[in-house]
């Protein structure tokens, strides 16, 4: 998936109509633990506290452009996906439908239900909700927002050009950035953005070893539907990977690996101790990937992506109150 330079720079004009561009640290206490010069890039500082943000505003934005008449939207989503779709629909005065797993987060329902949202809780996985929301889509003549899209990516792009860029003037290009894959839309930004900037960067994708359905199809060259258990990283929670997205990732990536739960809570604590910012599981997989290959990428430059940080509170909780590695 590739952008023209015209694209890139109308969806920047469109995120940054609702949101400045979040910051780039290579934190030394992270830097010290990994024995590297560690980027890590905070979409968790952006309004909604994680990077999908970018990509409602472009969706929403094309949107109304293409189907000016569409006045009521639904999706479904574990809660990043569908606080970018409520946020967005918001700026245009469209009303949007919600679906998501009868086991969500908590905090992330009501956050959704914060920004007007009419939110929808159905069936025991995001599948399960997709499903739903399709159906609702027909039944109520509703307008379907895909959880990826060519509208999605083009604004994630944004997020990664301002990385790739801010360290190119910094004269230190990572040789390697670390990138979760949920259903593939922050990995395809990635790609787009590194050959947008011209960089030589290797990307590496990152799926829960509780959820492997794209490293499964990465291997196996085809979609392989794989199931989805992880209790910790619910935006990594994928059974079964999006076409177009996994071509992208079989095309731009050097390998696909995988991080348990513990890993991906120990990287959760390493974040908070060091850096004192919170990631949720999905948010803290660049961290845990780049933890796990610490000894391969040990005096080189690295990057990572704090994608999000909408934890609950009592999850966090019992995260830091864990020992390295424990149940």
């Amino acid at each position: 998936m590739k952008f023209s330079r015209e694209e890139i720079e109308a969806a920047q004009r469109v995120v940054y109509a609702a949101m400045p561009p979040t910051p780039q640290y290579a934190w030394s206490q992270l830097s010290a633990r990994l024995g590297c010069k560690l980027w890590a890039k905070h979409e968790n500082h952006t309004p909604l506290g994680a990077f999908k943000v970018r990509g409602g505003l472009t969706y929403m934005d094309a949107l109304v452009h293409r189907q000016p008449e569409v006045r009521h939207v639904v999706s479904a989503t574990r809660g990043n996906h569908g606080q970018s779709i409520g946020f967005a629909a918001a700026r245009h005065r469209i009303d949007a439908t919600i679906v998501v797993p009868r086991c969500n987060s908590l905090e992330k329902n009501a956050a959704m239900r914060a920004l007007g949202v009419h939110l929808v809780e159905h069936g025991d996985d995001f599948q399960a909700a997709r499903e739903h929301a399709a159906m609702l889509a027909v039944r109520d003549g509703l307008h379907r927002v895909p959880s990826f899209a060519r509208e999605l990516v083009v604004g994630v792009t944004t997020y990664w050009v301002e990385f790739f860029e801010a360290l190119q003037r910094e004269g230190c290009v990572p040789d390697v950035v670390f990138v979760p894959i949920g259903l593939g839309s922050g990995f395809a930004g990635a790609a787009a953005a590194r050959t947008h900037c011209n960089v030589r960067t290797l990307l590496v994708g990152v799926v829960s070893a509780h959820a492997t359905a794209y490293r499964d199809s990465f291997v196996a060259g085809r979609v392989m539907a794989s199931p989805a258990t992880t209790l910790l990283a619910d935006g990594m929670a994928c059974s079964t990977p999006e076409p177009e997205a996994l071509e992208v990732v079989r095309r731009e990536a050097d390998d696909v690996i995988a991080v348990t739960d513990d890993e991906v809570a120990d990287a959760m604590r390493a974040l908070f101790a060091d850096t004192h910012n919170v990631a949720e599981g999905a948010g803290a997989a660049s961290l845990a990937a780049a933890m796990q290959q610490r000894e391969r990428w040990c005096g080189k430059s690295v990057g990572i992506t704090v994608s999000g940080g909408n934890v609950d509170a009592s999850m966090f909780a019992d995260v830091l109150k864990r020992t390295a590695g424990g149940p």
